[in-house]
């Protein structure tokens, strides 16, 4: 454990593989937690050592939000409110796209950076929007992400968001060393930052681009800050952890729809319980013109496209 005495290369894989002879005794485990205090890659002991989010009773699942608002209050001064809202019976969300309407705007990026406290420098941005040349071909290869036009739509090309599309065959989640990602009941694809290594076999494994890395610190603004959160969700992140589009699960598992949603302004974007047959994604899946990106692979995205036609 001397290796652990100094703070130079400290980092979350080294300290677990370093910490194996260790796990014998809480004391020896709060010893050699004691440096990582003070460079970042943990903020308390009790984050590292906490259980599973999965395994958590209720009155433990209690005390780490209540960690979580002490954290975040005395990061920006502000006392937020963390809840872990749980998946609904009968519920499963899926995402459809109208590609016809989306006009490239990319309100829907920065409504979700506002509303997931994302970092702003560097900004971390769950959604990409590609330009597409409308020639009647469908090669990702071929879209721009960086397209900076004087005004939107632009003739001759289509816009496609892409974000996590919450796959029922989720590469992600079976590339993962220390199950720090999972699927739930409702389709939601989830991460616990608390138990992320940071190791990127999931952003490897994605083959939508969806998940980001926090190579440095994020900086968020304190007067940015959303204080609604989500312990699986919007909660602030720290510095070597992965993050994704989480449908705005401390949202939608609220009755409310995904801010990307709420932004747009053309109405390309629709959001529902797919197990309702009466929703409104119900009605696209079953009338519209439905495609998804790479079905070769056999992911099932829960994330559609469409076309009015």
């Amino acid at each position: 454990m001397a290796d652990l005495n100094t703070e130079e290369g400290i980092t979350r894989r080294s300290f677990l593989r370093a910490t194996t002879a260790a796990a014998a005794g809480a004391a020896a485990l709060t010893s050699a937690l004691a440096p990582l205090r003070n460079i970042g890659d943990f903020p308390s002991v009790e984050e590292f050592i906490q259980k599973h989010y999965t395994e958590l009773t209720p009155a433990q699942l209690t005390t780490v939000l209540g960690r979580i608002e002490n954290e975040v209050q005395k990061e920006y001064g502000i006392r937020p409110h963390v809840r872990a809202l749980k998946p609904m019976n009968g519920v499963e969300f899926v995402y459809a796209l109208n590609l016809s309407r989306c006009c490239g705007c990319r309100k829907c990026v920065h409504a979700c950076v506002a509303e997931n406290n994302q970092s702003r420098s560097p900004e971390v941005q769950y959604i990409r929007v590609l330009k597409m040349p409308n020639d009647g071909r469908f090669d990702l290869e071929s879209g721009d992400h960086n397209y900076n036009p004087e005004s939107v739509p632009v003739p001759g090309h289509f816009f496609m968001p892409i974000q996590c599309h919450h796959c029922k065959n989720p590469p992600c989640v079976k590339v993962c060393p220390v199950k720090a990602t999972w699927q739930e009941p409702d389709g939601i694809t989830v991460i616990d930052y608390d138990w992320c290594i940071g190791c990127r076999y999931c952003e490897a494994a994605c083959p939508y681009f969806a998940r980001r890395f926090n190579f440095t610190e994020p900086s968020i603004p304190k007067e940015k800050i959303n204080p609604n959160m989500s312990y699986l969700g919007n909660r602030p992140r720290h510095k070597g952890v992965m993050e994704k589009c989480h449908f705005c699960v401390q949202r939608t598992r609220a009755g409310q729809y995904p801010a990307c949603l709420e932004a747009c302004p053309t109405g390309s974007r629709k959001f529902g319980n797919i197990l309702d047959p009466d929703s409104e994604v119900s009605y696209i899946l079953k009338n519209k013109r439905v495609m998804i990106l790479k079905e070769e692979l056999g992911t099932l995205p829960r994330f559609f496209y469409y076309f009015d036609v």
